[in-house]
């Protein structure tokens, strides 16, 4: 039989302790390498290595036990109808509740709460928090939480994030004090702790939208019955609830086997509490932000109002996808084996930079059997020994940004189409995560932007004036198979416009550096600078040229994101320092394979250079 992976058992353990612990015996819990989620009686947690190391084992039990408590405490209906609709307000509202949950096993259990802690600063750590310069980088949503903890459990915030919550801290407490000291006696009682809590963001000055919420409550107050929602029909509507989205799920396996479903959304991966949260609540921290300051570079934007960041599925119905899609297979036939061949290469490198190995000529550890003979031919040689390790291999990211322009029609698009197709599907077999993007403007010669300017008479030095148009053909947590009709949708007619380079790349970074992944690789592919006429005849000549220089160089200079860019007949070489220049568009697999290729060697080289140095041998006596 083949012997069973060590980490096996302590699987078990922690399904059976997540199961215990919530109450609920039909719990489903999985791990994997998908972000961990809640849903219903399906739990999925982080997957932890071969070799269970003391971090990886308290994160795992950490968000384990967050789950296994608001399962158990946590009452859905509930808090549907209590939390605001304000996408900022709702993210204070969920932080709050989740202090509330894992603060009741805090309180009961010493191991609980230390599994919790652990998470929590897995957590603080994910979003950056002790990268917080200001209160612009540390969510508000984020300190209160933290604050709210502290108040029922006592427990003062991880060290990491410390110095996020102190930022917040007097501001909060001088308006909401008296009202955070109430939370404490409502700590078993999910309505009236969420009564207080809305009452904390009315002092926070963020409780506009509650007033319907406000009568309804004074009509309690006034002595009116309260509706019959704790006990009775609350508890059956969870019930038929939670029963309704084990089924969805359920038929969500059978389809489409053990991969993430498709509502799954980054902002998911980090906290528990983010379940049913909006894509505006709780964002992770981002800790590049210089690009929404465009007057400071001289760049302005005329109007955001028709700009749209759209799915590629929503542009085009289901049959004309598939029916693109079929047309980009039959065209590529030829050329898809040699990029897959392309793409092998990168995949060998990227397994074998994951696998583990053997360190040798060691003085304790597994005796070497292979260098024995040295024995026999001196018997005064010292025995070999040897020890496995792993590999170092940072979890990473790479956002694919294709140039969606007029001049790319043709050969160059469905080149670039099928290339970002293969890659993304290789890459995903070696654990990296792949997005990918497209950039064009909804409407030649200006679109609505223009006409609102003309309607306004036409002011002077309007900058950018054109409806940018950014797709999503592939999100990061999305399966390779369930994007891949998506990429039909660049063969359409119509569809490739203008392009605006700078602000396309300002939106492709800023993505990226809200994902919680420890290396960000971000690959543009373009056929010449940024052109826009309805632009370009109101201001000057390189008005756009300028911008994608000045968001080029703070990436460069000041992100930890790794940029790099493939021209298409054009240089790119003077916007970009890692670029590469193609004449023809049947290159660019084996460039964007190369580049690739190219960044992860040079990890896998500054992996070496940080391991640690060998012990010399002792000299045979």
């Amino acid at each position: 039989m083949k012997p069973e992976n060590p980490a096996e058992p302590f699987k078990r353990a922690v399904a059976c302790a997540v199961r215990s612990l919530a109450g609920e015996p039909e719990l489903e819990v999985n791990f994997s390498a998908e972000p961990p989620t809640l849903k219903g009686l399906k739990a999925r947690l982080p997957l932890p290595s071969r070799n269970l190391p003391p971090s990886e084992v308290a994160i795992v039990r950490g968000a384990g036990d967050a789950y296994a408590l608001r399962r158990a405490y946590h009452e859905d209906t509930l808090h549907e109808q209590l939390r605001p609709q304000s996408a900022d307000a709702a993210a204070i509202f969920e932080a709050a509740e989740q202090a509330r949950v894992e603060a009741i096993g805090s309180l009961a259990m010493k191991g609980v709460a230390a599994n919790l802690a652990a998470g929590l600063e897995a957590r603080c750590n994910a979003r950056g928090l002790g990268k917080a310069r200001d209160r612009s980088e540390a969510p508000l949503a984020d300190a209160l939480g933290l604050i709210v903890r502290e108040h029922l459990t006592g427990e003062k915030p991880p060290e990491n994030a410390q110095h996020a919550v102190d930022l917040w801290r007097p501001w909060i407490e001088e308006r909401a004090g008296k009202d955070l000291a109430r939370l404490e006696g409502a700590l078993r009682d999910q309505k009236a702790f969420g009564k207080v809590t809305r009452t904390i963001l009315k002092d926070l000055e963020m409780g506009d939208d509650l007033a319907e919420d406000s009568e309804s409550e004074g009509s309690d107050e006034s002595g009116e019955p309260e509706p019959q929602s704790e006990e009775g029909s609350d508890g059956e509507d969870s019930q038929a609830q939670s029963e309704m989205a084990d089924a969805e799920l359920s038929e969500s396996d059978s389809e489409e086997g053990e991969e993430t479903t498709a509502e799954m959304q980054a902002d998911q991966m980090a906290d528990p509490s983010d379940m049913d949260e909006s894509d505006e609540g709780m964002k992770p921290w981002r800790p590049e932000q210089p690009f929404s300051h465009q007057d400071d570079w001289g760049y302005r934007i005329y109007t955001p109002q028709f700009d749209e960041t759209v799915s590629a599925a929503d542009l085009c119905d289901t049959e004309e996808l598939a029916r693109l899609r079929n047309f980009l297979d039959q065209q590529l036939q030829a050329m898809q084996g040699v990029v897959a061949r392309l793409a092998n290469k990168l995949q060998r490198l990227l397994m074998a930079q994951q696998n583990r190995n053997w360190e040798f000529d060691l003085e304790e550890g597994i005796l070497d059997a292979s260098r024995l003979t040295r024995i026999i031919v001196d018997p005064m040689f010292p025995l070999s020994y040897k020890r496995e390790k792993d590999m170092v291999f940072r979890d990473t990211i790479v956002t694919l940004v294709l140039d969606n322009s007029g001049s790319m029609r043709g050969r160059p698009i469905m080149v670039a189409a099928m290339c970002a197709d293969i890659l993304a599907r290789t890459l995903e077999r070696c654990a990296v995560k792949t997005e990918i993007l497209g950039f064009t403007t909804r409407a030649w010669k200006g679109g609505q932007s223009r006409e609102k300017w003309i309607a306004d008479g036409k002011p002077p030095h309007p900058g950018r004036l054109n409806d940018l148009r950014h797709i999503i053909y592939k999100a990061a947590d999305e399966p390779w198979r369930r994007a891949r009709r998506n990429l039909g949708l660049m063969m359409r007619e119509g569809l490739l416009k203008e392009n605006i380079d700078g602000e396309a790349l300002m939106w492709a970074h800023n993505r990226i550096v809200g994902r919680p992944e420890q290396r960000r690789i971000l690959m543009v592919i373009s056929d010449g600078a940024p052109v826009d006429d309805s632009t370009l005849s109101v201001n000057a000549g390189n008005y756009l040229e300028r911008h994608l220089r000045r968001v080029i160089e703070e990436i460069e200079e000041k992100s930890s994101v790794e940029l790099v860019a493939i021209g298409i007949g054009h240089d790119v070489t003077r916007y970009y320092r890692r670029a590469v220049t193609i004449v023809d568009a049947e290159q660019l697999g084996g460039a964007m394979t190369d580049q690739l290729i190219s960044l992860f060697v040079e990890n896998k080289e500054e992996g070496a250079k940080r391991a640690p140095a060998r012990r010399p041998r002792k000299a045979a006596a």
